[in-house]
């Protein structure tokens, strides 16, 4: 096969490798992106999108079902029937639709797509080994957008009836009992949903809390939640084994816990690590932060020309954060002047119901030396929560005390997710608690209760 030349090289076609090439090519930069996978990498294909797809499923299922909500407001519920592998390809289709658009997108960009494995032979070169043989690629300028994978715990090895997340929302059949073992983010998603569907699910969390990543008071509706949905939480627990024969799973438990539980399957997130393996990294002779490729405020690794963006750099492993980071790196290659700049980062959890993080809590701030003040207003208060029957949840905002600046946003409820961007933008931008309280909200809407949030940290909330 002939050799290419481009200008940039980019390494992973997730969501940080894709936006990064359709910038550049939006540049008239010589792009080539090269990936083995399907286009759009973990996050579309066996991450952020089916998992959203399953969780909305599952919520319609439990409100034609059993949801008490419901029928409080004189909607009898019928009993629905589920066909788990009909849902499964309604998920695939959706992915399938994204992952031609992506590939549109490059194409219009007039960027070159090759399918295969990417290796590093030194800083400028790269052999790419496909089902059509070995080409070799060499670039001006190479960005590293290799991503992450779930990762394995020894005890439970990935295979049969251990499941990563991808396999998890895969499932033909519904299983009778599922046990999750790490109750972050990825785990609550996925073992709500299926509890919403009629699994019995039990998680176990080593900490001494579901969500530990966030603080308590954010996490408490969740917990209520999952209790009223019949999910079991065992915290302190850890899962040492499985026996296939029995479906048992063998627990270091907590005081007074069980030391073991039934289940069909187990589902394994108790975290993911970068993917530097497999691309030549010995080859190179890149700076490490830990096992993350070490980046500076441009997204430069320790050679130059060579660039790495998304989960491969670290924390936090947010598609949007690697998005971001994409669309610096090809303005930079392109001659512009760039930084990373970005003041907030916002996260989702989409559990139920669901939490957003934008900024420092309370306890950050304070811990960063910074005196501030706090607003919270709950949405029992607010008139659209109630009025779609969603009343667990509340805002918070927190505030320089001297001159009122926006530091940080946090809140969890129904739907909480679609003001996570109005939080991160107040940010971003300066906004002082003036500025939203200034700001006409549009009622009945569960965005006032920012508005609302914002007053009550000044002392003059309306509605509590």
């Amino acid at each position: 096969m002939p050799d290419i030349t481009c200008k940039l090289l980019v390494i992973g076609a997730g969501p940080g490798g894709y936006v990064c090439a359709i910038r550049a090519g939006q540049l008239g930069i010589d792009t080539v992106i090269v990936d083995s996978r399907e286009l759009g990498g973990t996050c579309l294909n066996v991450g952020c999108i089916p998992s959203k797809a399953l969780i909305h499923a599952a919520d319609e299922f439990f409100r034609m079902d059993a949801d008490p909500a419901v029928e409080a407001m004189g909607i009898k519920a019928g009993k629905p029937e589920l066909d788990l592998g009909k849902t499964v390809a309604w998920k695939d289709s959706i992915v399938t639709r994204l992952n031609r658009g992506v590939g549109g997108l490059l194409k219009k960009a007039k960027v070159r797509h090759v399918a295969g494995r990417a290796r590093f032979l030194d800083g400028k070169t790269v052999e790419i080994e496909s089902g059509e043989g070995k080409q070799i690629v060499r670039a001006q300028a190479i960005a590293i957008a290799t991503g992450s994978a779930p990762m394995e715990i020894p005890s439970l090895p990935f295979g049969g009836p251990i499941l990563s997340s991808t396999e998890a929302l895969s499932l033909s059949e519904l299983p009778k009992t599922l046990a999750v073992v790490g109750g972050g983010y990825i785990g609550l998603e996925i073992g709500t949903a299926f509890a919403k569907l009629g699994a019995q699910v039990t998680v176990l969390e080593a900490a001494d809390r579901i969500l530990p990543q966030y603080d308590a008071e954010l996490t408490a509706p969740v917990s209520a939640r999952l209790k009223d949905l019949g999910v079991t939480v065992l915290t302190g627990a850890k899962a040492t084994g499985y026996d296939k024969e029995s479906a048992i799973v063998s627990l270091e438990p907590a005081p007074e816990g069980p030391d073991r539980i039934a289940a069909d399957k187990v589902l394994v997130t108790v975290g993911r690590r970068p993917v530097t393996e497999g691309w030549g990294l010995e080859e190179l002779q890149l700076s490490m932060d830990g096992r993350y490729v070490k980046i500076d405020d441009r997204c430069e690794t320790s050679m130059r020309g060579v660039y790495a963006i998304g989960d491969v750099t670290g924390e936090p492993m947010l598609a949007h954060r690697a998005m971001a980071q994409g669309e610096m790196v090809a303005e930079l290659v392109a001659g512009h002047r760039r930084r990373w700049s970005a003041r907030c980062i916002p996260a989702v959890c989409f559990t139920d119901p669901e939490v957003v993080t934008a900024g420092p809590s309370p306890e950050q701030a304070t811990d960063q030396g910074l005196k501030t003040i706090v607003g919270k207003f709950p949405y029992r208060a607010s008139g659209r929560a109630m009025s779609v029957s969603r009343e667990e949840g509340f805002v918070r905002v927190v505030a320089r005390a001297d001159n009122h600046l926006l530091l940080g946003v946090q809140g969890v409820g129904a739907g909480i997710s679609e003001l996570s961007s109005a939080f991160s933008l107040a940010i971003e931008t300066g906004t002082r608690l003036e500025d939203v309280t200034g700001t006409i909200h549009a009622h009945p809407t569960m965005a006032e209760a920012f508005q609302e949030a914002a007053a009550a940290a000044m002392g003059h909330a309306i509605h509590i």
